[in-house]
C-alpha cells in the first residue's frame, strides 16, 4: 500500500444556495484552508474532515492500492494517471481535492487480529 497525498486545492461557497438554506453568518468551510496536504492510505489523516474524508475514502483506497499508474473511469474523467479530484459533500459550502498517488509505502500503525 502507497501513501496518497490530498491536497486542499479550493474552497467554495454558494452565497445564493446558503441565503435560502443555510443558517445565519454561514461562510466558507472553517476546518480546512486552500494549500493544506495530508497524506493517507487506509485511515483518514488527523486534522482531516470526516465528512470529507467519507467523500474522497473510496478515491485513495484505490491510489493506495495501485491505481496510481492508471487513469480512472477508462481515462473519460482526469487526463492525469494517479490523480483524483473530489470535493466533499457539503452542497453550500464544498471543498475541492486533489489527491495524488505516491511512491511512499505506508506502514500500517497497527497490529492485525487473526482469531482461529
Amino acid at each position: 500500500m502507497k501513501k496518497v497525498r490530498i491536497t486542499v486545492l479550493k474552497k467554495t461557497f454558494d452565497a445564493e444556495l446558503a441565503r435560502e438554506y443555510g443558517v445565519e453568518g454561514l461562510g466558507p468551510c472553517p476546518m480546512l484552508r486552500q494549500g493544506q496536504t495530508f497524506e493517507a492510505d487506509y485511515a483518514m489523516p488527523a486534522g482531516f474532515c470526516a465528512e470529507a474524508w467519507k467523500a474522497v475514502y473510496q478515491y485513495v483506497f484505490a491510489l493506495a492500492h495501485g491505481s496510481g499508474k492508471e487513469l480512472f473511469y477508462y481515462g473519460d474523467w482526469i487526463r492525469t494517471p494517479g490523480v483524483a479530484i473530489c470535493s466533499c459533500n457539503d452542497g453550500l459550502r464544498p471543498v475541492i481535492f486533489k489527491l495524488e498517488a505516491t511512491d511512499q509505502i505506508s506502514t500500517p500503525d497497527y497490529v492485525p487480529v487473526v482469531e482461529s
